[in-house]
């Protein structure tokens, strides 16, 4: 659905699409015991309650898309939902890895209800991580989760191979390890010294955890000072240079989300009440070229591309996105969707709904879901307002966003192609890259692993071959 050439729209307003509900479940108790079957089952059921509708009302799903688990618990996840809710007549589909899969799953059937190709659709994800590892150190084996399956689960879109062989072999396969290269790569660009620096972080995500601390989904409700997060300690050992774990995203959690997405024509049918409704302003979807031919990694030109296109789709300027929430596994994230958005570091709006990954934490690929049902509510309790949604797969691989407002959408809902877009990213130029480097070099970032015992275990540079004056 990604990739339609020209605009699509609502042929009439019945077929404007439209948020109806919302749920999200956090399971925090030390004896805990869900699974991210069950996890999932209670988001579903909770945004069903949220849009008004009973359990049955899910019977009528046309589309179940569920986010893929980091290990899926079950042969066929889709499958043993729908039977759960009741759903089995709907398609069902499997969302492959990447954080920007629930925002990309709004905004590709928001595309599919305009064009009357899909009417009601839910989508849910979940982990239960924190009791997996829970049963492993009580019984040395994992849970068993698994649901009866007749068939492997359909993949909604192919995977994506975010690292080759090369990312792997030098430590660039790990998140902490690429995204605390971006963060270096950036503070020598801006000419900051490290204690500055070290501060700027734990001075942006001290507001994040304010955000959490007053959130009841939130894993960790504890607001921290800046100078907690920034600097290492018996509690906060640095995990790659210069990120200390409390600037990392927790996936170690038990959470989950849902999102009911219909038309408004659907909506009414339902009876749904218009107080429920969030439309769906701005979207896009852009994807990054592979890590080692990139020009820099102190930028992500998809992103900026993804925040230009979302933006101009909606017609809006980013002064007038009162909510926000940027994907934020890692300090360097936020930055730059920041950044490129032409907002100043000391903006006074929050840069999350949710207290963001590290805080918050995340449902492995499915962080983004809590986002967008946490943006709903705070939406629904700002009328007329808009919010924005930022998400992220991989390295600054694939990249989603979406601009939502209770206010009504004006006129026929068009999407611009996201071929087009992608062709233009796709177009330019790509540095070559090699194996076996000769000659003068200059080191472009670089970063240094620590162990849990807080001792430095390997580190990773990455260099630019060419003069030290060349910007090639």
């Amino acid at each position: 659905m990604c990739q339609m050439l020209g605009y699509t729209w609502a042929m009439n307003a019945d077929r404007m699409p439209v948020l109806v509900g919302v749920g999200q479940a956090t399971e925090r108790e030390p004896g805990a015991a869900s699974s991210p079957l069950d996890l999932n089952e209670t988001a579903l059921l909770r945004a069903a309650e949220d849009a008004g509708l009973g359990r049955g009302a899910l019977a009528g799903l046309d589309t179940l898309v569920v986010v893929k688990c980091f290990r899926e618990p079950t042969r066929n996840s889709p499958q043993a939902i729908a039977q759960r809710i009741g759903a089995g007549n709907a398609a069902q589909y499997l969302m492959p890895d990447g954080g920007n899969g629930p925002q990309f799953l709004v905004n590709s059937y928001a595309e599919a209800i305009a064009r009357g190709e899909a009417q009601f659709a839910a989508f849910c994800g979940a982990e239960a991580i924190a009791t997996a590892r829970r049963a492993i150190k009580a019984t040395g084996k994992p849970p068993d989760w698994g649901e009866p399956a007749d068939t492997d689960p359909a993949l909604l879109v192919e995977p994506m191979d975010m690292g080759g062989e090369h990312d792997r072999a030098h430590g660039l396969w790990l998140a902490s390890g690429f995204y605390a290269m971006c963060e270096n790569a950036r503070r020598h660009q801006q000419g900051k010294g490290i204690a500055e620096h070290q501060l700027d972080m734990g001075r942006l995500f001290a507001r994040f955890t304010q955000v959490a601390a007053a959130s009841p989904y939130a894993w960790y409700p504890v607001a921290r000072s800046a100078e907690d997060i920034a600097w290492p300690s018996a509690r906060n050992r640095f995990v790659a240079w210069p990120y200390t774990k409390y600037m990392n995203a927790m996936n170690q959690i038990n959470q989950a989300a849902a999102l009911l997405l219909t038309s408004v024509g659907q909506a009414r049918r339902l009876g749904v009440a218009e107080d429920r409704w969030v439309y769906l302003h701005g979207c896009a979807d852009t994807v990054e070229a592979p890590v080692g031919t990139r020009p820099s990694f102190a930028e992500s030109p998809a992103m900026a591309a993804m925040l230009e296109e979302a933006l101009g789709m909606s017609g809006l300027g980013q002064e007038e996105l009162a909510h926000l929430d940027f994907y934020s596994c890692f300090p360097s994230a936020v930055q730059l969707a920041r950044d490129y958005l032409g907002m100043a570091a000391d903006d006074p709006r929050p840069l999350t709904v949710t207290g963001g990954l590290p805080f918050h934490g995340g449902a492995g690929n499915n962080y983004v879901m809590n986002s967008i049902a946490a943006l709903c509510d705070k939406l629904r309790g700002d009328r007329g307002s808009y919010g924005m949604v930022t998400a992220n797969g991989g390295y600054f691989s694939k990249h989603s966003a979406g601009i939502y407002s209770t206010r009504p959408t004006e006129g026929e809902w068009r999407r611009p192609p996201p071929a087009e877009c992608q062709r233009r990213l796709d177009a330019a130029p790509q540095l070559p890259f090699t194996e076996k480097p000769q000659g003068k070099a200059r080191v472009e970032t670089w970063t240094v692993f620590y162990g849990r015992d807080g001792q430095p275990t390997s580190a990773s540079i990455v260099g630019r071959l060419g003069a030290l004056d060349d910007p090639s």
